[in-house]
C-alpha cells in the first residue's frame, strides 16, 4: 500500500445514485484495507439540484475534501456538472463520464441555453478521458437506474483494488432485489475500454 491519498470527486445531480455510488467506493476501499474519508454536498438534490461527494483513501486520510486541484479522478454523472468541477482535478487527472444532460431550471426556463460541445472540451483538458453511455449499459444490463453501478464500473478499471471487494461492498450496500442487475451493470461498465 502507497503513502498517497487517492481523491475522488463524484458530481452530478440529485436522484441519480451518487450517494450510493459513494457508499459502494468507499466501502471497497474500508474492505480492500485502506483508511477512508467522504464528504457530500447536496445542493436541493431531492429536485435535481448539484450534488457532489468527495472520496478520498489511502494509508492514512485527514480530510474528507479534495483540496482544489488534486483530484485524481472526477466521476461524472450529467456533462455540464462534470465540466463545472473539473477545476478541483489535477493535471493528468482521469475523468469518466455518462453522455447525459439533465437542463437545469435556467436552461429549462428558457434563461439560458445547455452548452455544446462539452465532452469534446473536457476531452481536450483531460486526454485520459472516457465518456459511458451510462443508460444504456443499464436499460442492457435490466434497469435503466443502474447506470450508477455502470459507471461505478468505469470508474473501477483506474483502481488497483481487488475485484472481491467490489463484490463485497455490492452485496452489503445495494438491495438483494437489486444486486444481480447491478453486479451485471458494474461488469458491462467494468468492461469500457477509453
Amino acid at each position: 500500500m502507497s503513502e498517497q491519498v487517492t481523491n475522488i470527486l463524484l458530481v452530478g445531480v440529485g436522484g441519480q445514485g451518487i450517494l450510493l455510488a459513494s457508499e459502494i467506493l468507499s466501502e471497497t476501499f474500508m474492505l480492500a484495507g485502506y483508511d477512508v474519508k467522504k464528504s457530500e454536498i447536496h445542493g436541493m438534490s431531492q429536485r435535481g439540484g448539484s450534488v457532489v461527494s468527495h472520496v478520498r483513501f489511502g494509508q492514512e486520510v485527514f480530510s474528507p475534501i479534495v483540496p482544489e486541484g488534486e483530484g485524481d479522478i472526477l466521476f461524472g454523472f450529467e456533462l455540464m456538472e462534470t465540466y463545472r468541477y473539473l477545476p478541483l482535478l489535477k493535471k493528468g487527472g482521469a475523468v469518466v463520464v455518462n453522455d447525459l444532460q439533465i437542463a437545469p431550471s435556467s436552461v429549462l426556463m428558457g434563461k439560458e441555453s445547455y452548452p455544446e460541445g462539452l465532452a469534446e472540451k473536457i476531452r481536450l483538458q483531460f486526454p485520459d478521458f472516457l465518456l459511458v453511455d451510462g443508460q444504456g449499459i443499464a436499460r442492457e444490463a435490466g434497469n435503466p437506474r443502474a447506470a450508477n453501478t455502470a459507471l461505478l464500473g468505469a470508474v473501477s478499471r483506474r483502481l488497483e483494488i481487488p475485484e472481491s471487494c467490489w463484490m463485497q461492498a455490492f452485496e452489503k450496500m445495494v438491495p438483494a432485489k437489486a444486486l444481480d442487475v447491478n453486479k451485471k451493470a458494474f461488469y458491462l461498465g467494468r468492461e469500457l475500454k477509453n
